[in-house]
């Protein structure tokens, strides 16, 4: 619930505070474009530091600072009368939104049983699908009478929600801190980043490149095809698909191994992304969302607890914080570059481009992850037989 809140705050400022800017503080249209771009900057620049916080001083701890000043932010727009302060605060809400989304999953990993790692990280994650559904259309509500102390009186009471679930939370960090070392004190690259979950968060990094142009070019295309009323819809097949599959994936993910969920996951998400840039019809345009949902509901929860399961216990919160810093450059350098494809071709060539690069993914996903769990396997095997 704490991070259903917290993603919920996300997708309410993401779709009302572009309007805001413009129609409160008289901001142009690049102006307008910071609003997401600099929370996204502010995230990306302490995302490798939040997961190393997270193992250093706690969870918990970290997770209650980060959503405290994550309240504090939205508390400061009621202050913000010009652009400049505006941008100050929304760089600000964008770090604490790193900190705090690196502690609050985290936590949710440690609660979790090994066994049961990917159900329950496909549970987790499933609220944030929810709050992509609701969070855009709750926010356009909210704007409908253009009553900017109504907007900010509510993203401040979401945020407060947020804060105040995470608070019953047991802590479970006495149970998993690593053992002292003379090296402990140093500080170095190795202790933000964790080396164990890089692959398959660069993995995630390909998943959020094909997947950032989705949220902000739906619309525009939508209207392009004359079928400007299917936009929200498909945003709702997209995150039903999610929640009706999710429980079933993360079963499977226990269950069997991660290839069995890769390359289906993979192949029905790059699918729909071609659908998409090919359809001409408001079904064709749900069609795709729905193949897309089931594609991406099945990835993004697995490559989340895969990089969690493939590194040590006391290092989940670097897993953590490796895996969202590659997925949050992912969906930036994507939206960057489909936004370049868009605007010197078009919005189909654009969707066609993103496909492409899903089904890349397999190929990418293969040889930096199957192929070398297959040879570690195999080293451990042969091993195992001498030593026999």
């Amino acid at each position: 619930m704490s991070s259903f809140f917290m993603f919920l705050t996300f997708y309410v400022t993401a779709t009302a505070f572009p309007l805001y800017v413009g129609d409160h503080l008289s901001g142009n249209a690049q102006q307008m474009g910071l609003v997401i771009t600099i929370y996204v900057v502010g995230g990306v620049l302490i995302r490798p530091f939040s997961g190393f916080w997270v193992d250093r001083f706690g969870k918990k701890k970290i997770a209650l600072i980060g959503l405290g000043i994550f309240l504090l932010a939205c508390i400061s727009y009621f202050g913000a009368k010009g652009i400049v302060l505006f941008l100050m605060i929304r760089f600000l809400h964008g770090m604490s939104y790193a900190v705090a989304s690196t502690a609050t999953s985290t936590i949710a990993a440690s609660l979790i049983p090994n066994d049961r790692k990917g159900e329950g990280m496909g549970y987790y994650s499933m609220f944030m699908s929810i709050a992509m559904v609701i969070g855009p259309a709750f926010g356009l509500l909210l704007w409908q009478d253009k009553n900017g102390t109504l907007l900010l009186s509510v993203i401040t009471v979401i945020a407060f929600l947020s804060l105040l679930f995470v608070l019953p939370v047991k802590d479970q960090d006495a149970s998993v801190k690593p053992k002292p070392t003379a090296a402990k004190s140093s500080f170095s690259l190795r202790e933000i980043f964790e080396l164990k979950a890089l692959p398959i968060s660069i993995v995630g990094f390909v998943l959020a490149f094909s997947y950032s142009p989705i949220a902000g070019f739906i619309a525009p295309f939508a209207n392009e095809i004359h079928q400007s009323k299917v936009a929200s819809t498909f945003f709702i097949v997209f995150a039903v698909m999610i929640v009706v599959f999710r429980p079933l994936v993360g079963k499977i993910f226990d269950k069997f191994n991660e290839h069995v969920l890769f390359y289906p996951g993979f192949i029905l998400f790059g699918f729909g992304l071609l659908l998409l840039s090919q359809s001409h019809t408001g079904s064709m345009v749900l069609l795709s969302g729905a193949f897309m949902g089931i594609g991406y509901g099945a990835l993004f929860p697995c490559i989340q607890a895969l990089a969690m399961k493939l590194s040590p216990i006391h290092r989940t919160g670097a897993a953590n914080g490796t895996f969202f810093l590659l997925f949050d450059l992912g969906y930036g350098a994507g939206s960057y570059v489909m936004g370049l494809i868009s605007s010197h071709s078009n919005y189909r060539t654009m969707f066609a481009a993103a496909g492409i690069v899903a089904l890349a993914a397999i190929l990418v996903y293969y040889l930096i992850h199957h192929k070398r769990q297959s040879s570690v396997k195999m080293i451990r095997k042969n091993a195992f037989r001498k030593l026999t």
